[in-house]
């Protein structure tokens, strides 16, 4: 007699807290953490997602293999904050093609207590679709869609990626 398949119960996933303080100009939202940093409690810490290195780029300072304090710490100096577009959602892996029953943050409610905020770049399709749903069109901040820098991402190279990313430099601070 053949067992049933096991099905394992997908876990509910909870976002991080924002990176943010009052002179950040640039706000960088993606969709939901991944496995990898939910579990180190950090932003962008699957050693295959780009997101360092192309920030370590655009600000011309490697961050790469900076304790995330530190790397935190930096970008905040640069003007630039870390948030995501989910609050929670249940999702098993790492995909955001895996996502189901997402619930969304209040964007326009916290976009209100950052008064230097120029821009927000969407980190990924995910993150502009559920972004731009709840922001609509807006005479007062640059919008910006951005390749995912997910290693799942893989039909752009790191090199167009980068050139994509550029596109964030006017918005961050040169100091």
């Amino acid at each position: 007699m053949t067992q049933p398949p096991r099905i394992m119960p997908v876990r509910r996933k909870i976002a991080f807290p924002p990176s943010v303080d009052a002179e950040t100009r640039l706000l960088i939202l993606g969709s939901l953490p991944g496995d990898a940093s939910i579990k180190q409690g950090e932003y962008y810490a699957h050693r295959g997602n780009a997101f360092w290195a192309l920030v370590s780029d655009l600000l011309s300072e490697d961050l790469r293999s900076a304790p995330y304090a530190m790397k935190l710490k930096r970008l905040r100096a640069r003007g630039v904050g870390l948030w995501d577009v989910i609050e929670s959602a249940d999702r098993d892996g790492s995909l955001d093609s895996s996502i189901r029953g997402a619930e969304l943050r209040d964007l326009s409610a916290f976009l209100s207590r950052l008064p230097n905020l120029r821009a927000i770049a969407f980190n990924g399709k995910t993150a502009a679709q559920h972004g731009r749903r709840q922001l609509g069109e807006r005479s007062d901040l640059v919008m910006i869609d951005l390749p995912s820098s997910s290693g799942a991402y893989a039909s752009l190279s790191r090199d167009a990626k980068r050139q994509a990313w550029n596109a964030l430099a006017p918005y961050v601070d040169p100091t």
